[in-house]
């Protein structure tokens, strides 16, 4: 797939002037957004990833097509998963509502910011060594694994929002207990103070910082091609701030989510150890390729999260149905 440095240009471009617009907004105006408005963001960003799918495929071709698809709805998959750890912390935090969502902005340009920065160390690494591809492999699954376990043995809350960051500032610089407005720090009786503020975009940020070693393993698992590795996760973080809003009930009810986003990650790995394998022509003796194909690797994908929604729904509506008749 070609990309000239133009389109790169103006596909940054056009990233910076969403973020800079939705950050001039929000900081003019903080507030919680509707139903409505979230719902009009979500299927603006979804009819604008689809448009975009349906470009490359008249441009490139189906496979790049179906490998961005593939990466798209892999990398919302874990943005989705993520918005647990953000609900967690607003709560911990005590965020206002009508605060939390320049808090999520400003966490989606860090997030963006990080993934850019792997998604060029990715693409370097995977030019010029092709092991990378047993690393990527071999951490996905062990990611997979440790996403299983967290599952079966939830962490406590306080320790999914305190991480080393949030330590070290907190115990380095002197801070104020209040929120004002969306200021980071102020100064009070001459003395320059940090806000409950800097400390949600620190937790946030560096939550997003260890998402980004996940996800840029596993989209680069469907697709080699820097541009729609980017372009996907631009498209999948676009919509978190709204999807907060809109789905932050739901998600309490998605109760086995981490378990397909376990096995979507587990399978990516797997993939990752096969291509590698056939890149080295290790499978030569075995008579067949055992390279996995977009087109298995995107059935896999939507059949999971198809698969983990209806069940995670119904389990949910049966515990409520327990619920209300040891009420009753």
């Amino acid at each position: 797939m070609h990309v000239t440095s133009t389109v790169w240009l103006i596909t940054i471009v056009a990233t910076l002037a969403v973020l800079a617009f939705d950050l001039i907004v929000i900081a003019r105006r903080p507030h919680e957004p509707s139903m409505k408005e979230c719902s009009i963001a979500i299927s603006i960003y979804v009819g604008l990833a689809i448009a975009f799918g349906i470009g490359v495929w008249s441009l490139s071709g189906p496979r790049f097509a179906g490998e961005f698809f593939a990466g798209w709805l892999t990398e919302y998959s874990l943005s989705i998963d993520n918005l647990f750890i953000f609900v967690i912390i607003m709560s911990n935090l005590r965020v206002p509502r009508k605060y939390q969502q320049y808090a999520l902005m400003v966490g989606i340009v860090l997030a963006l910011v990080f993934r850019g920065i792997f998604i060029a160390l990715g693409a370097a690494a995977i030019e010029r060594f092709s092991w990378i591809f047993f690393v990527f492999g071999a951490f996905l699954i062990w990611t997979a694994w440790k996403l299983f376990m967290d599952y079966l043995h939830p962490e406590d809350d306080d320790e999914k929002t305190e991480n080393f960051a949030m330590r070290w500032v907190k115990r380095t610089f002197p801070s104020t207990p209040e929120y004002h407005g969306t200021k980071l720090t102020i100064v009070e009786n001459g003395k320059r103070l940090i806000t409950p503020m800097l400390f949600v975009i620190i937790a946030l940020g560096s939550t997003d910082l260890l998402f980004a070693l996940d996800s840029i393993p596993a989209i680069y698992g469907l697709t080699q091609e820097p541009y729609l590795v980017f372009t996907a996760n631009v498209f999948a973080l676009m919509g978190l701030r709204q999807l907060y809003f809109l789905i932050g009930g739901l998600l309490q009810r998605l109760v086995y989510l981490s378990v397909g986003l376990s096995f979507i990650l587990a399978f990516i790995g797997v993939k990752l150890v096969l291509h590698a394998l056939h890149e080295y022509h290790l499978d030569d003796h075995w008579g067949f390729s055992i390279d996995v194909p977009i087109w298995l690797s995107l059935t896999v994908i939507i059949g999971t999260l198809l698969v983990t929604t209806v069940a995670s729904l119904m389990k949910s509506r049966r515990d409520e149905q327990r619920e209300r008749a040891m009420e009753g």
